[in-house]
């Protein structure tokens, strides 16, 4: 029987970006199940009692570098959005609108394309509605689904499920009741998956 790998998400951690490049190569290869689980990082911060690496300067530029290097190592693009922290709340509030629907894999793609390879502000209502048509969502929904008190509500639910769960950053998988945190331990997810 195939298993469920949850994948607890943020548009604004680099790290979920990395991670969200290489889950469907884990889905074929393990047959598992991608559970894709909006949340709102910064909300998970305060819960946990946790912060941002970049906020640490010598963490933060270890951090970067590192990333960079996994980037390499997946053969994918990135680039540090000048934006960067930035507050994710609009972008994960239109995104949980889809949690368990098909466009929510195309528009996150495409937010993370904005975000993490071509420096978009997504800060920016009227480009995030352009981000969202790129998905095949019409700019009016995602901007009607931004602004549903359900998905205000669905997100501030996500991210306390999270740390209620244990997690404190993201990524943060759970299969099998177990966790495992960040986008370097997608070994361990993969090796669960096939147990």
């Amino acid at each position: 029987m195939a298993k469920k790998v949850e994948f607890f998400f943020d548009i604004v951690s680099p790290a979920s970006y990395l991670a969200w490049t290489q889950l469907p190569k884990l889905a074929a290869e393990t047959g598992a199940e991608i559970d894709y689980r909006p949340f709102f990082l910064p909300g998970l911060f305060k819960t946990a009692g946790s912060s941002s690496p970049i906020s640490v300067p010598a963490k933060g530029k270890w951090m970067l570098s590192d990333l960079s290097r996994f980037a390499a190592r997946y053969v994918v693009p990135f680039r540090l959005n000048a934006k960067f922290p930035l507050n994710s709340v609009i972008m994960m509030r239109g995104l949980i609108n889809f949690r368990g629907k098909p466009q929510l894999v195309a528009l996150g793609d495409a937010l993370y394309q904005a975000m993490w390879v071509d420096n978009t502000d997504v800060t920016d209502p009227a480009e995030l509605g352009r981000i969202a048509e790129r998905a095949g969502i019409a700019a009016s929904d995602f901007a009607a689904a931004v602004a549903d008190p359900a998905n205000k509500q669905a997100l501030i639910d996500s991210t306390s499920e999270a740390a209620e769960r244990g997690a404190f950053g993201a990524p943060t998988f759970f299969i099998d009741g177990e966790m495992h945190w960040g986008q370097d331990r997608l070994e361990f997810v993969r090796a669960a998956a096939l147990r």
